[in-house]
């Protein structure tokens, strides 16, 4: 059984959920209005073994579901310009998310994003960050949570490449998404299909590869 949380948070953000189907094309007003970082994300679309949402602007649900029947590529690169967007570019990610994290030791501080030692990814963020630094106060890695609604948030992680090996990444990862579950969300995390190494730190936090995908478009 689907945890409640989870559901709760896709039916939020796709604005249906279960998939039901192969493809199923929704309309949802969360597509227009400003999300995480004040912006709008014209497509977020999940995929889970049995059926997909792809959650686009209303206005655009009959241009999207016109492309369902050609290969997903396809699909994908036809996909901007149906939903207004020509020149920017789909794409899909590995879509995990945890309810036990492993239990890491705790490795960071939260902060003020605004903070002179947050980098400038991490200033995006509008909610404290969390950090790691070393002895002399320096920034070794940190993550800032992606609050798409009450239900979920996701997490995203960065290190410099002078620290990294060192397990930073996933302990910090593993403490934001305990944080996450006690505040009574579900938190997920999100990466490239080739990136490994960032595979390797969501499965060390305790996020599993359940054979689950994430869509969307970016302005190229």
């Amino acid at each position: 059984m689907l945890d409640k949380r989870l559901y709760h948070h896709l039916v939020s953000w796709l604005g249906q959920w279960p998939a039901g189907r192969a493809l199923q094309v929704v309309g949802s007003e969360r597509r227009v209005r400003p999300g995480w970082d004040g912006r709008p994300c014209p497509v977020v679309g999940v995929g889970a073994p049995g059926g997909a949402v792809l959650s686009v602007p209303p206005d655009k649900v009959g241009a999207v579901r016109s492309l369902t029947d050609l290969p997903v590529n396809d699909l994908l690169a036809k996909l901007p310009a149906a939903v207004g967007h020509a020149g920017w570019r789909a794409h899909r990610a590995v879509f995990r998310y945890c309810l036990a994290p492993t239990p890491l030791p705790d490795v960071g501080d939260w902060i003020d994003p605004t903070d002179d030692v947050v980098p400038p990814w991490l200033q995006r963020f509008t909610s404290p960050v969390l950090v790691a630094r070393d002895t002399d106060g320096a920034f070794l890695a940190g993550v800032g949570l992606k609050r798409h609604d009450a239900h979920g948030q996701e997490i995203s992680v960065g290190t410099v490449p002078a620290a990294r090996g060192r397990g930073l990444a996933s302990r910090l990862v593993a403490q934001a998404a305990r944080q996450v579950l006690d505040a009574g969300a579900v938190p997920t995390y999100l990466h490239e299909p080739t990136n490994t190494a960032s595979a390797k730190v969501a499965a060390a936090a305790g996020f599993r590869d359940r054979g689950w995908t994430a869509y969307g478009i970016f302005d190229a």
